[in-house]
């Protein structure tokens, strides 16, 4: 092995390749790493949010070191007729404090930052402008990859962290305000109060095409925040652009991403919840399995992340029908209407739900009953699959929103 090789070379410092990294670090000190990250840290410029109730023990003790925002009081939803506060404490962490525990827990020269990776094969990576770091493992997790194979819409934001003038007064964060103009299709703002003066609020809307409207949601921010009275200073941006999937041939898109012997992790091995665009639930376990199986040559891990993405899928399946029924039975002005329904059920249901790990029981209570959209157009948009979701997304961003 040359002198800069290693053991494990990982592609990608976002959340699932920065999680993978600290999980083989800790539960295999002995195993040489790389993360290899193009932009000028790990993380880039993100926020990551989740419930408690997420991560089962093990998860929660990988993300524990982490310095982040902890709101053990639960968190509010709005919509158009009714408001609602559930109990299930809410975490979030911001990109900066991950890239900068990972720097200090991962030994020196693991982090490789600023370079782009180019060829990955099952024996190493080469990098732009030559280098080339020999590997016995490695694992891709750039991203989702915009493919003809699957089917869905979009899940578009853009969130400001704001310095306000004075306390803001709000006590507990807001994972969904649907109170605000649905025409788009549906649309919430997200709010959590980071400090007494400082919030980061967000607007996001499901919509059938990938296009990012700077302007449009800038004023939408701008608007929110005069409604609210809260006045300062904008210390932090981002937008993203995320596919909700509805459906398609999971196996043609893998076979699309796949490099042989190199394994594929992440949201671009498939390892995202359909309907939220949730990642960090599943980028946790899998940085737990993989450093369980630290010793794997290239091939054979490769081999256990594409069977773990076909499982996951298989698993999946429940949500991507409620998406199919979200974009397509319902008019864009009336999509809230799903999620308002949603959020009468009881507060283990959805924590269960946006975990993943919906039961049965909670399957039929969400189906059943008054449905949200009219059954006959449910029924249709079940017969007519969605879009691709190959479109052009027109952002440099590829952050992994993990909440709703």
């Amino acid at each position: 092995m040359s002198s800069n090789g290693c053991d494990l070379a990982i592609v990608g410092g976002g959340l699932a390749g920065g999680l993978i990294a600290l999980a083989v670090s800790q539960r295999r000190p002995d195993v040489r790493l790389r993360l290899i990250e193009e932009g000028p840290a790990p993380g880039g410029n993100h926020r990551w949010s989740w419930f408690a109730s997420d991560l089962a023990p093990a998860g929660q003790a990988l993300l524990a070191p982490f310095v982040q925002t902890n709101w053990t009081g639960g968190y509010d939803v709005a919509f158009p007729h009714h408001r609602r506060h559930l109990p299930t404490p809410y975490r979030s962490l911001a990109s900066a404090d991950f890239a900068a525990h990972l720097r200090t827990a991962l030994p020196p020269g693991t982090i490789v930052t600023g370079r782009a990776a180019g060829l990955l094969a099952v024996d190493g990576v080469a990098l732009a402008g030559g280098e080339r770091i020999a590997a016995r493992a490695v694992i891709d997790c750039r991203g989702f990859v915009p493919t003809p194979h699957l089917t869905g819409g979009w899940q578009v934001f853009m969130g400001r962290h704001l310095k306000t003038q004075g306390p803001h007064g709000v006590a507990h964060p807001i994972i969904m305000d649907a109170t605000v103009d649905q025409t788009d299709g549906y649309r919430f703002v997200y709010v959590l109060p980071l400090k007494a003066d400082e919030l980061f609020v967000e607007d996001t809307y499901y919509q059938d095409t990938p296009l990012l409207d700077r302007a449009k949601l800038t004023a939408r921010l701008d608007a929110y925040q005069a409604a609210h009275g809260w006045q300062g200073e904008t210390i932090g941006e981002e937008v993203g652009v995320l596919p909700v999937i509805t459906g398609g041939d999971f196996a043609t898109y893998q076979a699309q991403v796949a490099i042989p012997g190199v394994g594929a992790a992440g949201a671009r091995g498939g390892f995202v919840h359909p309907l939220t665009s949730y990642t960090l639930p599943f980028a946790a376990q899998m940085a737990l399995a993989i450093a369980a199986q630290a010793d794997l040559a290239g091939p054979a891990l490769a081999e256990m992340l594409a069977a773990r993405g076909r499982a996951h899928w298989q698993a999946t399946g429940f949500y991507r029908l409620l998406g199919s029924m979200l974009f397509g039975a319902a008019p864009p002005a009336g999509r809230h209407r799903v999620f308002g329904r949603f959020y009468t059920l009881s507060p283990a249901l959805i924590e269960r739900f946006y975990a993943a790990r919906s039961t049965l029981a909670d399957r039929a209570r969400i189906l059943l009953g008054r449905p949200p959209v009219p059954v006959g157009a449910a029924l249709q948009a079940l017969a007519h699959p969605r879009p691709p979701l190959y479109a052009p997304v027109n952002t440099p961003s590829n952050k992994q929103k993990e909440a709703a």
